[in-house]
């Protein structure tokens, strides 16, 4: 039986930036995702760049030890509430994982963390072409 777990990244770990970096390419890579994938110029880029955003942080779903989807949210702030406000900017989880409850997991494990962080409310940013094949 394989187990279900969700994790913080570790964003000064170059090993979780760049397991992110995969994740996010195979998410860009799925029709889910815009089916591309990243630009040679985001591949070269983000591992490290998401260890010096300030306002980022991520969580890794696992399936039995490996890395299945990932969460990356960015903190801004509402004047209206007077407080911080989260963005689920990307959510993905591998095809080969998909209806085991890992995505609607991650968006709990978000709201969690998201809450943790004093966060007001969390926003979810969603492709207009977005569509659940």
């Amino acid at each position: 039986m394989s187990t279900l777990a969700i994790r913080a990244a570790n964003l000064a770990d170059p090993a979780d930036c760049q397991l992110l970096l995969q994740l996010t390419d195979a998410y860009a890579r799925d029709a889910m995702g815009g089916g591309e994938g990243l630009s040679e110029h985001a591949r070269q880029q983000l591992p490290t760049a998401l260890g010096q955003h300030p306002g980022l942080f991520a969580l890794i779903a696992e399936r039995s030890g490996e890395a299945v989807g990932h969460a990356l949210c960015v903190l801004g702030f509402s004047s209206f509430y007077a407080a911080p406000v989260c963005n689920l900017h990307d959510l993905s989880v591998l095809p080969a994982a998909r209806g085991l409850g890992l995505g609607r997991a991650l968006m709990q494990a978000v709201e969690a963390a998201a809450l943790a962080r004093g966060c007001a409310k969390v926003t979810l940013e969603v492709r207009a072409d977005n569509h659940v094949g």
